[in-house]
């Protein structure tokens, strides 16, 4: 990061037990050292014992990483990090809509049988991520599955856990593999009205449609190595 970046990321930053007086060890190296050696990893999928000299020995990044997901820091972060766009935008941090897709993945020969599936539209075996960005393109959830899960079935899951955190979520536009049964559903279950963008029939080859072109423009998931990996 830059000093820039790191001046905006440092007053985000969750307080760990032992500065917040709750006890723990207090941390041997500098945050901003950390997230580095993290974002370095995940940008050039390399594997833990492959992280170069100049950042902390890897066993105590990949400690440090390791601690922050299973106690909800890394999300926590993120969070803090997506409000903050949001209010420099002038929106409530909590957004009241969004946008869902999903996009199939090959999946690499490592990934286990039991955890991919073909996708008969895209012709693809491997994973699938369905993503669900606010109106700006910022990461709200995502779920992987195998590429055999249709669109509806994940996006019951994928909603149901976006309206227990967002409450104001009153609006969600998608595209025509979510029609059916998931529309009534959501209005029915959630209070969200699922706005269906169609592709119009007088338009041959690539078009750009209102709204869920936002979720295709985010792209981090596909931009880093290893977490394209990871999905994939």
């Amino acid at each position: 990061m830059s000093d820039a970046e790191w001046a905006l990321v440092r007053d985000l930053l969750p307080v760990p037990g032992w500065l917040a007086g709750r006890g723990g060890r207090p941390e041997g190296y500098c945050h901003r050292q950390m997230i580095d050696a993290v974002r370095y990893l995940v940008d050039n999928g390399i594997k833990w014992r492959a992280m170069p000299s100049d950042f902390p020995p890897w066993p105590r990044v990949y400690a440090f990483f390791a601690r922050w997901r299973d106690t909800g820091l890394v999300a926590e972060l993120h969070d803090r990090l997506r409000g903050a766009v949001r209010g420099a935008e002038g929106r409530d941090q909590e957004p009241s809509a969004a946008i869902v897709d999903s996009q199939s993945v090959k999946a690499d020969a490592t990934v286990a049988l039991t955890s991919r599936g073909f996708d008969a539209g895209k012709k693809i075996n491997g994973r699938k991520r369905h993503l669900l960005t606010d109106t700006l393109g910022l990461l709200l959830a995502v779920r992987v599955t195998p590429a055999s899960t249709t669109d509806r079935d994940a996006a019951r899951i994928l909603l149901s856990a976006a309206k227990n955190r967002f409450g104001r979520l009153a609006r969600i536009w998608a595209d025509g593999g979510y029609t059916g049964h998931l529309t009534d559903w959501a209005a029915a279950q959630l209070g969200i009205v699922l706005d269906i963008v169609r592709r119009s029939d007088q338009v041959s080859g690539f078009q750009v449609l209102p709204r869920r072109w936002v979720v295709g423009a985010s792209g981090g998931a596909s931009a880093s190595r290893r977490a394209a990996g990871a999905s994939g």
